[in-house]
C-alpha cells in the first residue's frame, strides 16, 4: 500500500510539473517577435501544432496513468475485502476511493477518472510482478556472467566440456585393510591403527559434443583419476598414477541409443554413494557388482506416459575374469579372452512416477565362458536385481541383490572367479567356479537441497564348501574368504553447487581361513572442489 500511495503522489506531481512546463511554453512562444516575413508565420504556425500534439500525447500518457491507478485502487479494495473475510470481518461492499488520492492526482473530488481505450493491466499484485521482473532479471544476469567464462578450447568446430572434482581425503584406521585409503576388506586381527590423507581419488573428466549423423547425435566422454598406483619415487605414495576409468562414445535417436567404449557395468548401474571411495565404488567386494570395462551396447526405451516407461539394455563386454596382468607392459589373454568370445548381459527396467520422484525396479542378466589351464572350461553366470524406491517425501531405499558363479572379473566372490583344488596350471589340479550370492542396501534422507544422510550394508558370500575344498590353492593364490561384510554412515553437505564437505564412519568384517573373522573400521572426512 505504501508503494502505491507514493505512486499516486508522484502521478499527482508529473501532473503538476506537465501543466507548468506546457503553460511557460505556450507564454514563451505568444511573447516572442513575429518576423514580417511569410515563411515567418508558416513556421509559427507548424510550432503550434507541434505544441499541440505534444499536449494531447502529454494529456493521453497522463489518461493511462489515471487508468493505471484506478486499477490498481480497485485491485487494493478487492484485496482488502478478501482480507476482512478471511479475518471473518465485515466490510463495505463498495470501497471509495480515497479523496486525497484524486487530489493528488489533479483530479477534482468525486470525479471519476479519465480512461482511455488500452488493454486491461493484468491483475497481478504489483510486488509480485516486480518480484518477477527481479527473477528475470537475475536469470539473464547469470547467463550473460556464463557466456563471459573462459571456454576450453577444441581442435574442431565442435564444443568440449571440462568436468571434474579436487578432492580431499583425510582418514584414520583401526585394524588391517587391503588399502589404507578406501578399503575394502579386512587382511588381519584388528590390531594397530593408521592415519593419512590423499588426494588420489581426484577426477577429471572431458565430454565431446559432436555432430548429428543420421539423425543421431553423437557425444563422447573421458574420466580419469590418479588412482592407478605409485611410482617408484621419493614419497610416491602421494604421486598417484593417472588412470583410465571411462572412454565412451554414443550415438542418440531419441528413444534408441548406441553406446562404445570403456564405461560402467550397465547390469549393475546402482552404488552407494559416499565421497569417501570414488576410486572404487562404496562396499566393493561386499555386494556392489561393478567394473569399468570395454563394451558395445544398445539401448532402447518404450514408453507408455510421459512418467512411466521401461528400457532396455543388451551388449557383449571384454570377457574379463579378475586376474591381475601377468605383465605390466605386454598384454596377456586372460581366461575369458581366451575363448575368443565376449561376455553377454543384458537388464530391462521399469520406471514410474511416484511421490513426485521416479520408482525404478530393474533385473539383469551375465553369462562369461572361461578357459582355465589345462583346456578346463567353466561357465560364468549371474542374474541380478536392483531398485531405487522413494518411501517418503525425503526418504528413498535403494540397492542391488546378485547370485551367480565365476563372476569375479565383476566384483563378486571377493574377486575370484574359480577355486583351484591343487596347484594352478598342472593338468591334473581341477578346477571349479565359485558361487557366491550377496547384494547391499542403502536409506538416503535428503534434509534439504544442501544436505543428505546415507547408510549403507553390504556382504558377498561365496559358498564356503566351495572355498574349503580349496584350500591347497591357497599356497598359490593368497588369501581366501568365505565371506566379507561392509557397512557404512556418512552425511554430504553442500553449501555452494560446486564445493561439499562429508564424514563417513565405514565398518569392515571379513571371515578368511583359516580364521574365524577380522574387523576393521575407518573414519574419513571429506573436502571437495567441483568443476
Amino acid at each position: 500500500m505504501k508503494q502505491r500511495n507514493a505512486f499516486l503522489d508522484w502521478v499527482g506531481h508529473f501532473n503538476r510539473v506537465s501543466v507548468l512546463v506546457v503553460g511557460c511554453s505556450v507564454s514563451a512562444w505568444s511573447q516572442a517577435p513575429v518576423a514580417s516575413s511569410p515563411p515567418a508565420n508558416d513556421g509559427a504556425s507548424t510550432a503550434v501544432q507541434d505544441l499541440q500534439q505534444q499536449v494531447s500525447e502529454l494529456r493521453a500518457a497522463v489518461a493511462e496513468i489515471r487508468s493505471e491507478a484506478a486499477q490498481y485502487r480497485a485491485e487494493t479494495a478487492e484485496l482488502r475485502r478478501e482480507l476482512r473475510a478471511m479475518k471473518g470481518q465485515p466490510g463495505p461492499a463498495e470501497m471509495a476511493p480515497a479523496a486525497g488520492a484524486y487530489a493528488s492526482a489533479g483530479t477534482p473530488v468525486g470525479a471519476p477518472p479519465e480512461v482511455s481505450p488500452r488493454p486491461a493491466v493484468p491483475s497481478n499484485p504489483l510486488p509480485d510482478r516486480v518480484a518477477a521482473l527481479e527473477e528475470a532479471t537475475q536469470l539473464l544476469d547469470s547467463k550473460l556472467n556464463d557466456q563471459y567464462q573462459s571456454k576450453v578450447e577444441s581442435a574442431s568446430k565442435y564444443r568440449i566440456r571440462l568436468s571434474g572434482i579436487v578432492l580431499l581425503n583425510l582418514f584414520s584406521n583401526r585394524g588391517q585393510t587391503d588399502n589404507s585409503d578406501f578399503p575394502s576388506f579386512v587382511t588381519g586381527p584388528n590390531q594397530g591403527g593408521d592415519f593419512g590423507a590423499t588426494m588420489r581419488q581426484s577426477e577429471i573428466g572431458i565430454e565431446a559434443f559432436g555432430p548429428t549423423i543420421a539423425g543421431a547425435k553423437t557425444s563422447a566422454n573421458l574420466q580419469a583419476d590418479f588412482a592407478g598406483g605409485f611410482p617408484n619415487t621419493w614419497n610416491g605414495v602421494d604421486s598417484g598414477v593417472f588412470r583410465l576409468r571411462i572412454a565412451r562414445m554414443r550415438m542418440d535417436w531419441g528413444k534408441t541409443a548406441v553406446v562404445v567404449g570403456q564405461d560402467d557395468l550397465f547390469v549393475s548401474p546402482l552404488s552407494p554413494t559416499s565421497f569417501a571411495s570414488l576410486a572404487v565404488p562404496a562396499l566393493t567386494y561386499a555386494g556392489n557388482l561393478w567394473a569399468w570395462t570395454p563394451q558395445v551396447r544398445i539401448e532402447h526405451r518404450f514408453d507408455f506416459s510421459d512418467q512411466n516407461h521401461i528400457a532396455v539394455q543388451a551388449g557383449v563386454l571384454d570377457n574379463l575374469t579378475g586376474e591381475f596382468p601377468s605383465d605390466p607392459y605386454f598384454r596377456s589373454p586372460g581366461p575369458g579372452e581366451q575363448t575368443s568370445q565376449p561376455a553377454f548381459a543384458f537388464r530391462a527396467a521399469w520406471t514410474n512416477n511416484f511421490l513426485g520422484r521416479p520408482l525404478t525396479v530393474g533385473a539383469a542378466g551375465y553369462y562369461s565362458r572361461q578357459d582355465w589351464p589345462v583346456n578346463q572350461r567353466n561357465d560364468g553366470w549371474a542374474g541380478m536385481t536392483d531398485w531405487e524406491i522413494p518411501i517418503l517425501s525425503r526418504l528413498s531405499w535403494s540397492g542391488e541383490f546378485y547370485r551367480g558363479r565365476a563372476i569375479g572379473g565383476i566384483g563378486a566372490g571377493i574377486s575370484r572367479s574359480v577355486i583351484f583344488d591343487g596347484v594352478p596350471g598342472q593338468p591334473s589340479t581341477p578346477v571349479h567356479g565359485l558361487d557366491s550370492i550377496g547384494g547391499w542396501s542403502q536409506l538416503k534422507f535428503k534434509a534439504n537441497s544442501r544436505l543428505e544422510f546415507n547408510a549403507a550394508f553390504g556382504l558377498d558370500s561365496p559358498t564356503s564348501s566351495e572355498v574349503r575344498a580349496g584350500t591347497a590353492s591357497q599356497l598359490y593364490l593368497g588369501q581366501l574368504f568365505t565371506q566379507n561384510r561392509g557397512g557404512l554412515v556418512n552425511f554430504i553437505f553442500r553449501p555452494r553447487s560446486n564445493l561439499l564437505f562429508s564424514t563417513e564412519y565405514r565398518y569392515l568384517q571379513s571371515f578368511p581361513l583359516p580364521s574365524s573373522n577380522n574387523t576393521a573400521d575407518q573414519f574419513n572426512v571429506v573436502m571437495g572442489v567441483l568443476f
